[in-house]
């Protein structure tokens, strides 16, 4: 159960979809920590999924996976990015879940032979998974994004939750509406009239706002605030404006602009006695707006045939870790989509030598992966940066069987399962858990150690000798063919603690200048205020590269 006096900030969508709320619940949250505030971030999900693990990531954008192996939304990921901490599997929940748990429950006698309902019984599971997420880690305050729009169907059982949670601590529980003010190009005017639709709707619910985070492409002006107050029975103060941002690294300093933070503390009855302390934040902010020389970065992938915004989307993380990286380092990481299946053919493979750095990230499938192969041994034999997550490590093991010891029709088994070097193969415990047909959340999930060997490109970005890494795979390089990689000069640099996995492999520097693949996915961890070693070895042998005479 929650501590006593916990405080809960639910924030909510109001007019469209993809209008910032979890930008804007990872930026609330991050003001409220820089207070001196315990903060834990909530999403909720409205969908009957179970988790995320099992959507297309062009359907939904990136599957973010916490340290505990839970597959989630990528809100989460902003959310820690934003709070530079871990957050745990009871910090998201899913319509799933929820009925999921109910159901178990119910067959299990859990209610005794009563007759289960969505009311009170599904609702009071959310109550209670709420209560149990404010009682971790010391949390002090919890900030829970519900997801969709206000007048979705899917969400209506959520926001009653919350509902009933004000009125049981009305001292407690605290609303925010992230809507938007569009200008229509015709008019030149901001109109309030949706976001005043919006809050109507959520009275219905019987939910009053308590503040507005007001998006639009502009600043809100006065007039549009006081307009705002009288129609939606808000305080102006407490409607905040929130234009659009070069970087929505810059959203918490603007909104602190307007004094939310003292405006928070003050509605949840909370001392304010603890200035705000964004000297860190700022300085990144700065770094990550100054850039640097520009070091181009070709990103192979797969997810292209859905438009940019979805490719966005995808490879969120790996962008995110990037620009980190490249703040870090004093560059600005110029990153190009290049699809994999324009490489199949190997005509336009020249095209690779453009850039000062070749990714391979994640995915799955053989969509694309004739042409990832082509661009990883074009990287390795014209020298250019190489990093391969994942899939990427896993496909630059193949192309090393196939191209360095000539092992013909060398492969993935995911791809093809017969073939004749199964180079990378299927873990017997997954390969029990696909036979019973159990697909979501039975893949190598959440937080491994690694022991990495001394003396490598691995070790030198990391500083020592064991390391924890996110995964999120099904396959591993195959054990039988270690001896003959290693004899042909590939480096296993790191190891499961049992030596058993390979979980990092590299070419020595005196080879090539960085050729390296993680088993894992490091962009998970890559923070703001804590880039990924990785991440920031790759893109200075990138620089390095782009320095270089043509």
């Amino acid at each position: 159960m929650a501590l006593d006096g916990h405080k809960y900030l639910f924030v909510l969508g109001g007019v469209m979809s993809g209008v910032g709320k979890g930008i804007a619940s990872s930026s609330v949250g991050l003001i409220l920590k820089q207070r001196g505030y315990e903060v834990n971030l909530v999403k909720i999900d409205p969908y009957l999924n179970v988790d995320a693990g099992t959507m297309n990531p062009t359907e939904h954008g990136e599957v973010f996976v916490l340290s505990s192996g839970l597959e989630t939304d990528q809100d989460m990921g902003n959310y820690e990015r934003f709070l530079n901490r871990d957050l745990g599997p009871e910090d998201y929940m899913t319509s799933g879940m929820v009925y999921q748990s109910v159901i178990n429950r119910e067959r299990a006698l859990g209610y005794h032979g009563k007759f289960v309902e969505t009311i009170p019984h599904v609702r009071d599971e959310i109550i209670e998974r709420l209560e149990q997420a404010a009682g971790h880690n010391g949390s002090q305050i919890s900030v829970i994004e519900i997801g969709g729009t206000v007048g979705d169907f899917q969400n209506g059982l959520f926001i009653e939750a919350a509902r009933v949670m004000r009125l049981k601590h009305p001292n407690d529980v605290r609303f925010v509406l992230v809507s938007y003010l569009p200008v229509p190009n015709t008019i030149g005017e901001m109109k309030t009239k949706p976001t005043q639709s919006a809050v109507r709707e959520l009275n219905s619910y019987g939910v009053q706002p308590d503040f507005i985070l007001a998006r639009s492409n502009d600043p809100m002006d006065e007039k549009r605030k006081e307009k705002l107050a009288i129609w939606c029975n808000v305080r102006p103060d407490h409607i905040i404006s929130a234009p659009d941002v070069a970087s929505i690294y810059d959203v918490p300093m603007n909104f602190e602009k307007d004094n939310l933070g003292n405006l928070l503390l003050d509605a949840l009855s909370l001392s304010k006695d603890t200035p705000a302390d964004f000297s860190a934040w700022s300085d990144f902010v700065t770094r990550i707006k100054s850039g640097g020389p520009e070091v181009r970065i070709g990103i192979v992938g797969k997810y292209f045939d859905t438009g940019d915004f979805v490719l966005s989307d995808a490879y969120l993380s790996v962008i995110e870790a990037l620009k980190f990286s490249g703040a870090e380092i004093g560059v600005k990481p110029k990153i190009e989509w290049l699809n994999a299946k324009d490489f199949e053919s190997g005509e336009n493979i020249e095209k690779l030598g453009e850039y000062d750095g070749i990714l391979v990230p994640g995915g799955f499938g053989e969509t694309g992966i004739e042409g990832k192969l082509k661009a990883i041994r074009y990287a390795r034999e014209k020298k250019i940066p190489y990093f391969g997550l994942c899939y990427g490590m896993q496909l630059m093991v193949v192309e090393y069987a196939r191209n360095v010891l000539g092992l013909e029709g060398a492969h993935t088994v995911e791809i093809n399962p017969d073939a004749p070097h199964p180079i990378v193969a299927m873990m017997d415990a997954q390969k029990e858990v696909l036979a019973r047909g159990e697909y979501g959340g039975t893949m190598r999930l959440g937080v491994y150690k690694e022991q990495v060997l001394p003396g490598t490109l691995a070790h030198k970005a990391y500083g020592k000798d064991e390391v924890e890494e996110r995964h999120r795979h099904r396959y591993e390089i195959n054990p039988a063919y270690v001896p003959r990689l290693t004899s042909a000069g590939l480096v296993f640099s790191g190891t499961s603690p049992d030596g058993v996995l390979m979980e990092i492999a590299e070419l020595p520097e005196s080879v090539h200048p960085f050729f390296l693949g993680t088993q894992a996915h490091p962009e998970l961890i890559a923070r703001p205020l804590a880039p990924h070693p990785l991440f920031s070895a790759f893109l200075r042998a990138a620089a390095e590269k782009g320095k270089a005479p043509a």
